[in-house]
């Protein structure tokens, strides 16, 4: 008897063997595809399956199997290649495969519910109505009437049969004489086309064309181009000739934040059908971009890290902007990275991938100085732009006024009233980091973290960034009882209060992850500050991220000091890249630009280094540095996390793992741990860590493998939860 072998979404690392359901018969059971859904019972559960493979045999007895309850998919809805990837994905970051394969359907098909495709409703001939002669049905007109409808057509829609007063219930009469069935109209195909572009200079259009003579088959690409260089009119040249060719195109971007933005820039582009895809979409409306993607009716699909599982009928085209990001890397639960997957997925369904970045990754810039990418540069802006002047402030013994010196806020003056805008930087949201009592001392700090809580105005609380706790603002000390409550450090709430009473005359824009909640939010702000009036942009890195503000004349970052300590390996590399791209959003049209940082360390080397060089050099001098230590992108790395109530328990079980493992880890491997996680109690549970570096992606793929069987046999209790991270972006 054949086995049907399926992924079932569950913390499970292996698949699941069933029996087919009862009743289906052999040749039946042999035309099942993978990817294909099926009901089947799990525990006390019934859930969704997905089919890996039909086997002769399991290595358990057909005793000890369950039947499948019934496939709910007549054919696989994803293509063979996205399930390879979903497979390469589970087996690379060695997590469980039924939450893998998950990703790439969305919630309602993952509930079990039926597919459905995209079109208009409407009935067809089936069944005993397909032999029926015409003017059948004649004692009951309505019917007759209907029934005459569907033999001159192929289906008709319900707003047809409602145009001619033939109602629902009449047609639920011919359905159950199995005459009709109901079924869904297909939506008109829009033939795509596009916009002339825009005129490329030399490396644009060297860019371009190398990337022309590699459209067929798969190539990865890396474009590294300064801020404001074009790569944006670049994706869309090369989007525009995959769209001539019949193919579609996956364009990722790291925020939800830009995709307006973006789409704005492509629908004034294309006369196509782009849809979007990110968290923010209700349920609905991401099923229907979902299954435009899936059928083909969708060319350009834009959307955020999930949106690399999203099944493509003709994929012909993938685009990373902004590949460098963080954002593309999932932080908890199955934790890939959208960047290196949309690589994958490139290789699988033989297609380029074009990974875009004024900055980056120094993980990137190895794979291209090591031939596995072809690396293409754009060392100038385009247009008539050119790059800001950068200038530090020493703001030693200056006197600031939420945290902005003197000369800064001359700046502003001078900016504002020449008619541009002023963009600062400042990422810490909120009103201020600390809440104290001036009399004992007293700290506000969270209950379930080692972290302190942040004050916030707009609503007044106190807040935990890290597990999300909020409580009330106290107007006593809990301690000493004192009213003497004072708060220390800068958060964007309290800049702008400032900025709202000393610029009262000019509008003032906070931009952070509190003000720009609602659904439309960003795409307000956009539209707003792109009319070029003047004022002043005041944000997160929610601000650094590819917009395009052509009126922003000057860029200050109100406090550079906080990016220069970091006890992270990539700290480094992250304030390079966020001090350049916050500094790229200046002088990007005519207006020239300015940039200034404010620090109490001038002389500090990362500061000096990013006065005197560009991005490019500072990172190929990053990477001389890792290759000399082993570090990646010379070595890998890979962290295996406990969560635990109890601090010694959580270290007990990975010390246990490092005893019963590292005689047997491959050869230059290296342990380090276990150690508490630098934050390490977080959201009420201790954390702690075992890190491994090994020498390659070999090494590092046969310690993960190792250390995960044993983690698993070595039956961890309930309360201890432990996770694997492969290619962490940080030790945090």
């Amino acid at each position: 008897m054949s086995v049907l072998r399926l992924a079932i979404p569950s913390p499970l690392r292996r698949l699941f063997d069933y029996l087919p359901p009862r009743g289906m018969g052999a040749a039946e059971v042999q035309g099942l595809s993978p990817g294909q859904r099926l009901s089947v019972p799990f525990g006390s559960r019934r859930v969704t399956g997905y089919l890996v493979e039909v086997c002769l045999e399991s290595e358990l007895p057909d005793s000890a199997l369950k039947h499948a309850e019934a496939v709910l998919d007549p054919q696989a809805l994803v293509s063979p290649a996205l399930l390879q990837l979903c497979d390469w994905a589970a087996r690379y970051y060695h997590h469980p495969p039924g939450e893998v394969f998950s990703a790439a359907f969305p919630r309602p098909l993952r509930e079990g519910k039926p597919h459905q495709a995209n079109g208009t409703p409407g009935w067809r001939l089936s069944g005993r109505g397909m032999g029926l002669p015409t003017g059948a049905l004649g004692r009951s007109p309505r019917q007759a009437q209907a029934l005459a409808m569907l033999q001159g057509a192929e289906a008709v829609a319900n707003t047809e049969f409602a145009a001619r007063a033939i109602s629902q219930a009449i047609l639920r009469n011919l359905h159950d004489k199995a005459l009709v069935e109901k079924c869904t109209l297909k939506l008109p195909q829009l033939e795509p086309a596009s916009r002339p572009g825009l005129a490329l200079n030399a490396e644009q259009a060297s860019a371009v064309n190398a990337l022309l003579e590699n459209r067929e088959g798969f190539s990865c690409h890396l474009l590294e181009g300064v801020t404001g260089s074009g790569k944006t009119e670049i994706y869309l040249q090369l989007i525009a000739d995959c769209l001539a060719r019949g193919r579609q195109a996956l364009v990722l971007i790291p925020e939800i934040g830009l995709t307006p933005q973006t789409l704005d820039r492509f629908s004034g582009r294309f006369a196509a059908n782009i849809v979007v895809l990110h968290s923010g979409l209700g349920e609905a409306e991401r099923y229907r971009a979902w299954e435009a993607a899936r059928d083909g009716s969708a060319h350009i699909v834009i959307g955020t890290r999930s949106a690399v599982f999203t099944p493509l009928r003709a994929p012909g085209l993938i685009v990373v902007d902004e590949e460098h990001d963080s954002s593309y890397k999932q932080q908890d639960g199955f934790r890939y990275s959208a960047r290196d997957v949309a690589v994958k997925r490139a290789q699988l369904e033989g297609c380029p991938v074009l990974l875009g970045s004024a900055t980056p990754s120094l993980e990137s810039l190895h794979n291209a100085m090591t031939g596995r990418y072809q690396l293409h540069r754009l060392r100038q802006r385009a247009g008539a732009s050119a790059l800001p002047v950068i200038r530090a402030i020493d703001v030693r013994r200056q006197e600031l006024q939420a945290g902005l010196s003197p000369l800064l806020l001359s700046a502003i003056g001078d900016k504002l009233a020449a008619g541009q805008q002023v963009l600062l930087f400042l990422n810490r949201r909120g009103y201020a980091p600390t809440l104290q009592c001036h009399d004992c001392g007293w700290v506000a700090e969270c209950r379930a973290c080692d972290a302190r809580l942040t004050m916030h105005r707009r609503p007044a609380r106190l807040r935990c960034h890290h597990c999300g706790a909020t409580q009330a603002i106290p107007r006593q000390c809990p301690k000493c009882h004192g009213d003497n409550l004072l708060t220390a450090g800068l958060g964007t709430e309290q800049t702008e209060d400032f900025l709202r009473r000393h610029f009262c005359q000019w509008p003032i824009y906070r931009v952070d992850s509190d003000s720009m909640q609602a659904r439309h939010a960003m795409r307000e702000l956009v539209a707003q500050v792109n009319r070029e009036q003047p004022g002043i942009l005041l944000g997160t890195q929610m601000l650094t991220k590819g917009h395009h503000f052509p009126a922003v004349g000057l860029v200050a970052i109100i406090d550079a000091d906080a990016m220069l300590f970091s006890a992270d390996f990539r700290g480094e590399e992250r304030m390079a890249q966020l001090l350049t791209q916050v500094a790229g959003r200046a002088g990007r049209a005519e207006v020239p630009g300015q940039v200034l940082l404010q620090t109490h360390y001038p002389d500090h080397p990362a500061l000096q280094a990013m006065l005197a060089l560009d991005y490019s050099d500072q990172a190929r001098a990053m990477l001389a540095s890792r290759q000399a230590a082993g570090m990646p992108p010379a070595g890998q790395l890979l962290i295996l996390r406990t969560d635990c109530s109890d601090s010694a328990r959580g270290e007990k079980f990975l010390q246990t793992l490092r005893d019963l493992t590292r005689d047997r880890l491959p050869t230059g491997t290296q342990l380090i741990g276990p150690l508490p996680a630098p934050m390490q109690r977080r959201a009420g549970k201790f954390r702690s860590q075992l890190i491994l570096l090994a020498p390659d992606r070999r090494a590092a793929q046969a310690a993960a493998g190792l250390l995960v069987a044993q983690a698993e046999a070595g039956g961890a209790r309930r309360d201890l939860k432990w996770s694997i991270d492969i290619d962490p972006l940080d030790l945090y």
